[in-house]
This record gives structure tokens, sequence and C-alpha cells, in this order.
């Protein structure tokens, strides 16, 4: 038993989760060592809950969604049946290639994503239990970071289990500030193609910061835009992957809330497609800001790029039911885009104050949010 491990179910059970003596915690495990398993069943007898366990396969369940509707709503119903006698959720997700889904027809992914990701997670599980998603180092993750599989485990391990008690503390400041502010104007320092030049307002919208209770690893604080205040050019500078197929140098043109224009570097036409999922789809249910110090560069995993230092993800798609701002969809994107100077640069402003500049915030109340800070 890697000693690792035992720390990281210390972390999901006290810090993430908050577990209490007669909770019932349901651990959906993917491709990952049943170790880890072993040890966050155990973390959770010590404090007295409940564990329930399901063993997934991302192939296998790739191969599920493939099945019929009939076959696709009874499997939806019976897992949120499940789902809705447990007060918490931990989902440990590995894999051993990032493009499993990519077998899975557009269409009938969508269907999918309509009978069991929808009940089961979107409505059931993120509004009505106590939930945390990680994922878990693989050979294929430490190849699209760039890394040899145990200078990539060192790394994880490392992100995962960073001081959020200080990255809660600090923060708190942005929190206040987003909870205080009409105007939001994203910048980029280029011209051209490339450039960047938002304006939308988070008026009267909640502020969630995430400093290891939803996400592991995490870092970052979230809002929504006012559905119909969007207006500019965003051009996300971080490659994506959705459903198994890469998206590089996304650029969405806002009027009025809307994506009126949507290309990329590669397959134009399908990005276009998924946004033509629902007519939330071209509407933006996620603002948040990225401040892990130890992730710098994204590896098309959302769930570690979107924590970027000095990043930002701007998600079309459905809002989150503690800061919405009513947009509905079948889809959640999350789009990231890093104002580092070695990306190219940017600025955040609030209000018309400019609060992070190059992804350093460089007002007093927001540097410990800073990586030389919270690293």
């Amino acid at each position: 038993m890697d000693s690792r491990y035992n720390k990281l179910a210390h972390l999901l059970v006290h810090h993430s989760t908050k577990l209490q003596k007669d909770e019932h915690v349901l651990i959906e495990s993917f491709d990952i060592p049943v170790e880890m398993t072993i040890a966050l069943v155990r973390a959770v007898r010590e404090v007295g809950a409940h564990a329930h366990v399901a063993e997934r396969s991302a192939r296998l369940v790739a191969e599920l969604y493939r099945g019929e509707e009939k076959g696709l709503a009874a499997w939806g119903e019976y897992d949120l049946h499940r789902m809705k006698k447990m007060q918490a959720y931990i989902g440990l997700r590995g894999g051993h290639n990032i493009s499993e889904a990519s077998i899975v027809a557009g269409d009938q992914m969508k269907m999918a994503a309509r009978l069991y990701q929808k009940p089961v997670h979107f409505e059931q599980r993120v509004n009505h239990t106590k939930w945390c998603v990680l994922r878990w180092p693989s050979a294929s993750m430490a190849q699209l970071a760039g890394k040899c599989t145990e200078a990539f485990e060192d790394f994880y391990f490392k992100v995962c289990c960073v001081d959020y008690a200080k990255m809660e503390a600090a923060c708190a400041p942005l929190a206040a500030r987003m909870a205080k502010t009409d105007k939001v104007h994203i910048k980029s320092e280029s011209k051209g193609p490339g450039e960047t030049d938002l304006h939308f307002s988070i008026k009267n919208i909640g502020v969630i910061p995430c400093c290891g209770d939803k996400n592991v690893p995490d870092g970052e604080c979230f809002t929504a835009p006012v559905r119909d205040s969007v207006n500019g050019v965003l051009h996300y500078n971080t490659s994506t992957v959705y459903n198994g197929q890469t998206f590089e140098n996304v650029r969405l043109v806002f009027r009025n809330g809307r994506i009126v224009e949507a290309s990329c570097q590669g397959d134009s036409k399908k990005l276009n497609e998924i946004f033509d999922t629902d007519e939330g789809a071209r509407y933006v249910g996620e603002f948040a800001i990225g401040f892990n110090p130890h992730i710098t560069h994204p590896m098309k995993d959302i769930l570690f790029d979107e924590k970027i230092a000095g990043s930002f993800h701007f998600t079309p798609g459905r809002c989150y039911e503690e800061a919405s701002n009513g947009n509905h969809s079948e889809i959640h994107w999350d789009l990231v885009c890093i104002q580092r100077s070695d990306f190219g640069g940017g600025t955040i402003a609030f209000d018309g104050e400019i609060v992070r500049r190059d992804g350093l915030f460089v007002v007093d109340d927001l540097k410990g949010l800073n990586p030389d800070r919270l690293g």
C-alpha cells in the first residue's frame, strides 16, 4: 500500500466531503488500483460512515453508452435510485486511453447524457450530495503531460495534496470581490486572430470558492455571467478534449450572451455540432479563475487544466445550481485560457479595476493566491 494513498483518502473523507457518522457515500472507481479504493473504504469506515463501491471501466462504459434507448433509461433509473440514498459521492476516474469515448457517435452520446448522466449526476449527485471527483494518474495521462510515469505520479500527489486550508483562506477575498462585482472585462495582449476582448456582468450571481471540496486537484473560484450580458471575442489557447475528440485554438464570438460564431483549428463543423446540442449550449454557464500553484501547463485533462495558475475558464452550457444564471443544457464544457506572459499575457478587470495581469494578481488583498505564496 503506497502511503500516499492513505494521505489522499484522508483528504477526500475529512476535507473534501467532510463525511459524518452513519452517512452513506458512493465510491465510483474507474480503472484505478484496488489498493486506493480499499484505502478510501477504510478511511470512510474510520469516521463511522458507510462505503458503497461501484467499480467501472472507461472502455466498458463507452460501450454501454452505445446501447439502445430502453437499456440506457433502465440503467439511469436504477443508478438514480442508488444515488438518492447517498449523502456523498467520490469519483476516482482513471483511464488507459483518454479517447475511449470517441467510439460513441454524437447522437448516441447525447442520448446517453440525457438518459443517464443528466438525471444521475447533473441533477441528483451534483445538487443533492457532498461530492468530489478526481482523476487518477496513468501512463496515458503521463504521456499527455510529457512526463515519465513515475515523475507524473509524483506531480499528481503534490498537486492533489496541496495545503487546501491555506488556499481557502487566500481565496476568501477573491470570492468577496467577485460577489460585489458587476462588470468583468477580459483582454489579451495579442492583437489580430488570437485576440480576446470580452465583456460581461456577474452581478447578483452566486460565487463559489473551490479549494479541495468538489474536485481534486482544486484551485478555482467560480460564478456565472448574466446569461445575455456576454459580448466580444474569446480565443482559448489550450487544447481540449470533448467526447474523445481534441479541439485546438477554439475561437468564440458572443453577441448578447449567445455564441454566434465558433471556429477552431481542425473540425469546426464538429465544434458547432456540439454547440447545437440544445439552445443552452450556445450560452455560458460558468466563469472561473484558476490558481493551483503546481499546475502550470495544459495536459488535455480538464480537472487539471481548469485549475492552471494564471488561467480562467469560460464554460458553454449548463450552469451550476449554486451559481445559477438560469442556463440549462445537456453540455457543460470547460474551455480554458491561460493569461500568463509565457502564454501571451492578458488582464482581468472588475468594474474597471485590473485585478490580475499576465496571470498574477496585482491588488494587495488577492496576492495571497499567487504561486509564490500558495506554493
